[in-house]
């Protein structure tokens, strides 16, 4: 998700309304479910009620309804349904978002009733954009890179302080002689936790975050700081791979690898 501060800079839009979006699956293991692999059957947890590992993961959705509301915009919770979820589990996410301070919490089973099973949440949506927005910025733009990467390290991951490596400290001078220092900040971090650990679940604190390298997008108008290993995608080659995949005279795909 792109923040509202890359979208107002970039676009010039204001946000009238954050819709987050959960599954009591997903808070199931913010809550100390087992892990999950790939192919692999779900652990039961995650297919049987189990109130106590929702209401454990909720943890994550208020400190992420806590990190939409520092943005000064209403914020609704949409919890996307699975066949397996029970009345009890979406209850019990509703009332800790409401509680977390979500302007509302709507489920949605759009997945098997199309657009019907969505009209709770558009109607909670539309009134959430109704309101007064008070949209603001988390830092100011002409702080310091390093100030803004800590403030969001701070504000939103809940970290006590930020460990620049000595390549980041040399992007960082670089950038700011270039004149690119008040370019707004995008995280690249895993999306598997709000540190930089995928494993530590919840909504930790306290811990230091490790900035590793410091890359800019400068036509894109904005720097992104490398979090723990965090990797990056490639870029594309200039000749698409698409021109070596064909069928053969069988009519089995070939190039794909």
């Amino acid at each position: 998700m792109l923040s509202p501060v890359l979208l107002g800079v970039v676009s010039g839009l204001v946000p009238n309304c954050v819709v987050l979006v959960a599954t009591v699956r997903a808070l199931k293991m913010h809550g100390g479910g087992p892990k999950v692999v790939a192919g692999n059957p779900l652990p039961r947890e995650y297919i049987e009620e189990n109130i106590d590992l929702v209401r454990r993961g909720c943890s994550n959705l208020k400190k992420q309804i806590e990190n939409a509301g520092k943005f000064g915009v209403p914020v609704v919770v949409c919890v996307n349904q699975f066949k397996s979820d029970t009345p009890a589990e979406l209850a019990a996410i509703r009332e800790e978002a409401m509680a977390g301070g979500a302007f509302d919490a709507a489920v949605s089973n759009h997945w098997s009733k199309g657009g019907a099973g969505a009209v709770d949440l558009a109607y909670a949506v539309r009134t959430a954009c109704e309101q007064p927005s008070n949209f603001r910025y988390l830092y100011d733009l002409e702080a310091d890179i390093p100030s803004k990467i800590e403030t969001i390290a701070r504000e939103i991951y809940g970290a006590a302080g930020i460990e620049l490596s000595d390549l980041a400290r040399e992007k960082i001078e670089r950038y700011e002689r270039q004149g690119f220092g008040n370019l707004p900040i995008c995280m690249a971090k895993t999306h598997l936790s709000l540190s930089h650990d995928p494993e530590r679940k919840g909504a930790p604190s306290g811990f230091t975050l490790p900035i590793r390298d410091i890359r800019a997008s400068v036509g894109a108008g904005f720097l992104y700081p490398l979090v723990g290993t965090m990797s990056t995608m490639p870029g594309l080659p200039t000749r698409p791979c698409f021109y070596d995949i064909d069928l053969d005279d069988k009519g089995n795909v070939v190039g794909l690898f």
